[in-house]
This record gives structure tokens, sequence and C-alpha cells, in this order.
């Protein structure tokens, strides 16, 4: 009994923490920042080699593929991408069937 209330005391106190400091890697990060349907990624020689990866982690966490869309090779440029359903993609549309 105490370990189930220590550990609801832990999710309750917790939980608001982690998600305002990023801690879900689905908000502003060091280096990536977007939502469903895209982002930008800091330009970087290192974030360059790694930004298709990156692109596609992120674009995963909402089924969806990447595309890199525009790159600006310069400090304080960004790369950016696109979240999309790929091609002949079919959604899983909820939908009650009657009996016949």
């Amino acid at each position: 009994m105490k370990r189930i209330i220590l550990a609801t005391t832990v999710l309750a106190l917790g939980w608001p923490v982690a998600a305002s400091a990023g801690g879900f890697g689905l908000g502003p990060g060091p280096g990536l920042t977007g939502n469903d349907t895209g982002g930008i990624i800091t330009w970087s020689p290192e974030h360059q080699r790694v930004a298709r990866p990156w692109a596609a982690d992120h674009c995963a966490h909402y089924r969806k593929a990447a595309r890199i869309t525009s790159v600006r090779a310069r400090y304080g440029d960004y790369i950016a991408f696109e979240c999309y359903f790929p091609r002949y993609h079919h959604r899983r549309i909820n939908t009650v069937h009657a009996l016949d």
C-alpha cells in the first residue's frame, strides 16, 4: 500500500516538472523544435550530419515520415523539415459497422 502511495506521489509531482522541462522530447529542445507539421533544427556541421535521423525520429512520434525542405548552411540559420503522411498511407478511421 505504501508503494502505491509513493508511486502516485512521485508521478503527480514529477510529471509537470518533466513536461515543462521538455523531458519527453516533444517540445523545444537543444537543436530541434517542431510539431506535427514539421520543424527546424539549428544549423551546425554536426547537426547537418544528423538532421535526417532527428527529423525522422521527431515525425515518427506522429506516425508520419520526414522530408528536409531547406538547409541554410550558416551558423545561426536552420534546417527545416516537414512531417507528412507517405503516399498510399491509410489512416485508421474509427467506424461502427451496422449488422446486416
